[in-house]
C-alpha cells in the first residue's frame, strides 16, 4: 500500500494535543443560545473565503444575500460559484470523506455549469503557475485515478490521528491536482469533511477563512513540502492554523450575562490593551467592544454580518462604526463593496 511521505515531529504531536483540548471548548461555544446564528455566520465566511481565494470578488454580504435568496448584481459565473458552494456544503452530512465516489459527486456539484468535466477526473495535463511561472506540474492524467485510489486506501487504513491524516490528504490531493479546475476549493472542503468525522463542530468552523487570511503562508507551506518531498511542513502549518482558528472563533456570546461580559472585557483588553479607550477619549460599551473585536479578526466584514453575529440591528452597528470613524479609531481602505477596515492604534 502506498504511504505518503511525512514525519510526525514533536511539534505535530504537541499541536494535536492542544487542538484536541480546544475542540471541546469550541463545541460548548456552539451549544450556547446563539449557536445557530454563529453557525450561519461561519458558513458565510467559509463560502466567501474559499471562493475569494480562487478570485471570486463577491463580498461576504453578497454571499449572505444569495444564501437568503436575494438578487445580487454580479458576474453570472461568480454567482453560480456561490450557489454551487451553497449546494455542496448542504451535502456535508451526506458525503463520506473516505469514499472517492463522494469526492467526485461533491466536485460535480461544486463546479456545475462552470467546467464541462465537473464530477470527473481531468483528462489532460495541468500545472500550477505563480508570478515566476510554473510552480508545480501535476502527474499525468492517466495516473490520476490510480493515485487517488491509493490515497483513499491509505486514508481508510492508516492508524495515524485523523488531524494528521486530514492534512496529509489535503497536501497529497493538491499535489495530484485530480481535476481540471476546482482543486483548491474541493481540497479544502475535503479536509473539513475529514475533520468533521473527528468532531461535528468542524462543519461550522470556518477553516476556509483561515486559509484565506494566510494565503501566501499556505502556498509557501505547500511549496516547502513539495521541495522537501514530504508533507511534514504542510502538516505543521495547517495544524498550527487550526489551533489558532479554534481559539479565535470560540467567539463572544450574543446573550451577554455577567460572566460573558467579563469574558468580553478580558478578550478586548488582551487584544487592544487596557488603555485603548483612554487614548481616544472614550469608554466602550460591551457591544462596541464586540464590534471592534470582529473587525480586528476579519477586516473584510460588513455591518450586516457584524449585526448578525452580535445579535443587534444593522442600524445600531452602523452608528457604532460612524462613531469609531469620527473618533479616528478606524478607517476604510477601498470601496464599500471590496474594501476593508483598518483599526488605528495610536
Amino acid at each position: 500500500m502506498y504511504t505518503p511521505p511525512f514525519t510526525i515531529t514533536s511539534k505535530i504531536l504537541n499541536l494535536v494535543a492542544e487542538i484536541s483540548a480546544q475542540i471541546e471548548r469550541y463545541a460548548i461555544r456552539l451549544e450556547q443560545s446563539d449557536g445557530l446564528r454563529l453557525r450561519k455566520a461561519n458558513r458565510i465566511k467559509t463560502i466567501h473565503s474559499s471562493l475569494a481565494i480562487e478570485g471570486n470578488t463577491l463580498s461576504e454580504e453578497e454571499v449572505h444575500d444569495i444564501i437568503d435568496g436575494k438578487n445580487v448584481v454580479a458576474p453570472i459565473k461568480q454567482i453560480q460559484e456561490v450557489k454551487n458552494a451553497i449546494d455542496t456544503y448542504e451535502l456535508y452530512s451526506e458525503l463520506n470523506p473516505f469514499d472517492v465516489k463522494d469526492l467526485l459527486r461533491a466536485h460535480g456539484v461544486m463546479m456545475k455549469a462552470i467546467v464541462d468535466d465537473a464530477g470527473f477526473f481531468r483528462r489532460g495535463g495541468v500545472g500550477v503557475f505563480g508570478e515566476q511561472g510554473l510552480v508545480h506540474l501535476a502527474p499525468p492524467a492517466d495516473r490520476v485515478p490510480y493515485l487517488m485510489d491509493d490515497l483513499f486506501q491509505w486514508l481508510r487504513t492508516t492508524n495515524d490521528h485523523l488531524l494528521i491524516r486530514s492534512c496529509v490528504f489535503h497536501y497529497e490531493f493538491e499535489f495530484i491536482h485530480p481535476f481540471s479546475d476546482g482543486n483548491g476549493r474541493t481540497g479544502r472542503l475535503w479536509q473539513s469533511l475529514l475533520l468533521g468525522h473527528l468532531h461535528p463542530l468542524f462543519e461550522h468552523l470556518p477553516v476556509e477563512n483561515m486559509v484565506y487570511s494566510n494565503q501566501q503562508a499556505y502556498y509557501d507551506a505547500i511549496g516547502k513540502s513539495t521541495h522537501q518531498a514530504t508533507s511534514t511542513p504542510f502538516i505543521e502549518f495547517m495544524l498550527d492554523e487550526l489551533l489558532k482558528t479554534l481559539k479565535e472563533h470560540q467567539g463572544t456570546p450574543i446573550m451577554i450575562g455577567k460572566d460573558q461580559r467579563e469574558s468580553v472585557d478580558e478578550e478586548f483588553e488582551a487584544k487592544f490593551g487596557a488603555e485603548f479607550g483612554v487614548k481616544f477619549g472614550v469608554k466602550f460599551g460591551v457591544n462596541e467592544k464586540r464590534t471592534l473585536l470582529i473587525i480586528s479578526e476579519n477586516p473584510l466584514t460588513t455591518s450586516a454580518l457584524i449585526a448578525s453575529e452580535i445579535g443587534i440591528s444593522q442600524r445600531a452597528v452602523e452608528k457604532q462604526i460612524k462613531k469609531f470613524r469620527d473618533l479616528g479609531l478606524i478607517h476604510r481602505v477601498g470601496s464599500d463593496k471590496a474594501g476593508h477596515w483598518i483599526i488605528n492604534y495610536k
